[in-house]
């Protein structure tokens, strides 16, 4: 488990390092969007070169867990919205980290960010280390680098002045590159410089010596008798197809159904379901963990009864999926698309589809699950960052409104830049209403262009091109509010 020394830090490595930092000192300042990418490519590389000069080398999960991290960061450059970007970042930092490890098994993978974050206090020291030795051990020969350095910023900073001061186009192109430099920003600036430096030596160090979590093992529970182990599943197989056949005449047998067995209404019986099929959906994935850890496992009958009642609760457990995910249909249906509804229905189908890779894992065996379940949840998260989820539910609402007469201008108002493209196509003054506080944050936040995102500037074009109606004041769209039907 423990990890070995690390080899001599690379002159690659401390110059990735350097660049990261600077990058992040310039470009992390304004917001998070394409600059997030662009301060992760140096750090990549310098983590590479450190895992060259320990000897190890990239293997096809590890060049997909570092292409599916950089990939993630694409969601901030592309959306205005935060909540998918989080989740993107987040998920970028979980596949990152599982590229530096290279783990297989479960211990691994979920524990080896905790090499990570102790590689924070002992990858500057080990960057240090190779510093000292660079310069011979001795202090007064970085000197002479930092004096270079120095040099280099001042020529930069008064020629780059002249040729701004001589040419309008040439400040204009310089200003729309370079970020602020302000003296009040100047300690802020430092600690980012200095958060980048560590996050990329701290990831080079992970690199070059990894904690082998892979090799924790995991001592396997007592099998049970075949009757103690397989009695309990079977009936709760016994009660999910009771369900399900309920589900099947009831849920999908149509409106007039549903009215006549329960004395609901589509919503009302939609909503009274879901979240109780989201939790029956997790405590199956608990109950057949804890199944696989305590099977019966003396011969090929006991791998066959395991299969067997396994496969057939994990089938009929689809079929639960299956109805929550029809139920969060029909309510969206009734009272329209929000960011609640969109989320737990991704979370729902991650869940369905940790099923199939299950029921694949028993008959193809189990040694992949861990890093495909991993993996179907990050690219589950970058589609759902790629899809805009703000703009899809900004266009289910429009779609509703259009065929309903009912949309709840409140909540639309509170979405992001990306639900500009759909809210767009209203008529006014239901349009402009929509768009007034979307438009007045813009005008409002005018970050530089590697701290804008794509959705952000698409929004500024459209408004730009179609401004607000004037007649949509303030008067016209309290009225509307209080009119407009939403349910």
């Amino acid at each position: 488990m423990h990890a070995e020394p690390p080899a001599r830090v690379r002159t690659a490595t401390l110059w990735a390092a350097l660049v990261t930092g600077v990058f992040s000192m310039l470009l992390l300042g304004d917001g998070l969007a394409l600059n997030l990418l662009l301060v992760a490519i140096p750090a990549t590389l310098g983590a590479y070169f450190a895992a060259q000069a320990a000897g190890r080398r990239p293997r096809r999960w590890s060049w997909a867990w570092g292409g599916g991290g950089l990939a993630l960061l694409i969601v901030p450059a592309l959306r205005d919205a935060d909540w998918p970007s989080f989740l993107a970042v987040v998920a970028a930092l979980a596949a990152g980290s599982l590229a530096l490890h290279g783990g297989r098994t479960w211990t691994g993978m979920l524990f080896g960010p905790i090499g990570l974050y102790t590689s924070l206090l002992t990858g500057p020291a080990w960057g240090w280390r190779g510093l000292r030795e660079r310069f011979g051990g001795a202090r007064g020969n970085v000197g002479p680098v930092l004096r270079a350095l120095a040099v280099a910023a001042v020529l930069l900073l008064v020629f780059g002045a002249l040729f701004a001061g001589a040419d309008a186009a040439f400040a204009d192109l310089l200003g729309g590159l370079m970020p602020d430099a302000s003296v009040a920003g100047t300690p802020w600036h430092a600690v980012l410089f200095v958060i980048g430096v560590v996050g990329a030596l701290a990831a080079a160090h992970t690199a070059a010596a990894p904690v082998q979590w892979d090799r924790v093992e995991v001592p396997p529970g007592r099998a049970r008798g075949r009757v103690e182990w397989a009695l309990p599943l079977i009936v709760l197989a016994a009660l999910f197809a009771v369900f399900n056949a309920v589900q099947l005449a009831v849920l999908f047998g149509g409106y007039d159904a549903v009215l006549e067995k329960t004395g609901q209404t589509y919503a009302e019986y939609a909503r009274q379901g879901f979240w109780q099929l989201l939790v029956v959906t997790l405590l199956t994935l608990l109950v057949i963990g804890l199944a696989l850890r305590w099977a019966p496992r003396d011969d090929a009958r006991d791998w066959t009864l395991v299969r067997a009642v396994l496969g057939t609760l994990c089938v009929l457990a689809l079929v639960v999926v299956a109805s929550a995910v029809r139920r969060m249909y029909m309510y969206v249906e009734a009272y329209g698309l929000t960011r609640l509804r969109i989320s737990v229905v991704g979370v729902e189908l991650w869940l369905g589809l940790v099923l199939v890779l299950i029921m694949a894992a028993g008959i193809w065996g189990a040694r992949w699950l861990p890093r495909a379940v991993l993996a179907g949840a990050a690219v589950g998260v970058l589609a759902f960052g790629l899809v805009s989820p703000d703009g899809a539910i900004a266009e289910r609402n429009v779609q509703r409104y259009e065929e309903t007469g009912k949309f709840d201008l409140d909540y639309v108002r509170g979405l992001s830049a990306d639900a500009v493209p759909a809210l767009d196509g209203l008529q006014e003054p239901v349009r402009s209403c929509a768009l007034e506080r979307i438009a007045r944050d813009l005008k409002q936040e005018k970050e530089p262009w590697y701290a804008t995102s794509w959705g952000e500037a698409r929004a500024r074009g459209i408004l730009d091109d179609r401004p607000l109606s004037p007649e949509a004041d303030w008067n016209v769209c309290m009225r509307l509010r209080t009119e407009l039907p939403y349910r």
